[in-house]
């Protein structure tokens, strides 16, 4: 219980310092700061458009975070989303257009096929992880280097659509694409669908046989092996379960609202993951209200951008500070538990 009450403190204090970093910036760089304090703290809430558009940019956020948090659990830490959201989003376009004669439930196969490949590898890290000891932090960022130019040259060649001005493959069929549920906003129900995922994994973490193994080896993993867990298989598993959900982040960014892979679309939806599970303190509930308050943000800094002519690089400075905030609760929350120890 206590453990939770320090959690959504951290939360509460993330949240406070960051309203007062962008008050404070407004007021330095704005001409007109009520006006652009308007815009960013009220323009996202203001129309449903702005609105529906805000929760849309929470919903990889949300799966990412989730994607993070199942690999913490488990002891290890995936750097890679950035390429898993974007190989996903891609093996799912170039799926869906193969089977576009199926509709619907091409799809399904096309996001699962894109979420699989991703949890590959994701799996693949672990494994090495398990196998030969080496660092997941690295294995997962450099093979996250790699993925991301080979994806770049296919979209920009054998699976470029000619018939468009922009870098990307064709466009999948309206029968495969999500539908809206808050027009004339780009709201998809992939954000109903990150909903249910959350406490999906919640359960499956809290609740289920395998959860508890992730859970123990991420406290203590000699311990977790003593008592006859197989931390290296659990370690395999639970990097493939984090590619897997970067990789459905990305299908459902493409089947939602992009339908097409588009070069470097995804760029830093892996580093926001990571961000929300950071705030969220790797809860699998709270990053549901972490992810809207990030992309609340995003959205605020380019409503007020747009009316106001305030720069954006506002949004990035105070996701700095809210990626330091969350990182220093987490080392001092660690610490506080070595000690207790």
């Amino acid at each position: 219980m206590k453990k939770n009450e320090n959690g959504k403190l951290n939360i509460l204090i993330i949240f406070a310092v960051s309203l007062l970093l962008i008050v404070l910036l407004v007021l330095i760089f704005s001409d007109t700061p009520l006006k652009t304090l308007f815009f960013f703290l009220i323009g996202p809430c203001i129309n449903l458009f702005s609105f529906g558009n805000m929760l849309n940019a929470a919903t990889p956020l949300i799966i990412g975070a989730l994607a993070v948090t199942i690999a913490m659990k488990a002891g290890s830490l995936n750097l890679g989303g950035e390429g898993q959201v974007y190989f996903g989003a891609f093996i799912t376009t170039i799926t869906a257009l193969a089977l576009s004669h199926l509709g619907a439930t091409g799809a399904i196969i096309a996001v699962i096929l894109g979420s699989l490949c991703s949890g590959v590898l994701g799996a693949f890290c672990g494994f090495c992880k398990a196998k030969w000891n080496t660092n997941e932090l690295i294995t997962t960022f450099l093979l996250s280097c790699a993925v991301i130019p080979i994806v770049n040259y296919l979209i920009t060649g054998p699976f470029m659509d000619p018939q468009t001005s922009l870098l990307s493959t064709r466009k999948i069929t309206e029968n495969m694409r999500l539908p809206l549920i808050l027009k004339p906003s780009n709201l998809s129900a992939g954000f109903l669908i990150a909903l249910a995922f959350a406490p999906v994994i919640h359960f499956f973490l809290r609740k289920s046989k395998m959860g508890y193994e992730f859970r123990m080896a991420g406290i203590n993993e000699l311990f977790a092996r003593y008592t006859g867990i197989n931390t290296k298989l659990n370690t395999v598993v639970s990097m493939g379960l984090s590619g897997f959900l970067y990789g459905f982040a990305g299908g459902i960014a493409v089947l939602g609202t992009y339908h097409a892979a588009i070069k470097e679309f995804s760029a830093g939806l892996g580093w926001s993951g990571l961000t929300v599970a950071l705030i969220a303190g790797f809860s699998p509930l709270m990053a549901i209200p972490c992810a809207v308050f990030l992309a609340w943000i995003n959205s605020g800094a380019r409503i007020a951008m747009q009316n106001t002519g305030l720069t954006y690089e506002i949004s990035l400075i105070v996701q700095s500070v809210i990626f330091l905030l969350s990182t220093s609760l987490l080392i001092k929350n660690i610490n506080f538990k070595k000690k207790k120890e």
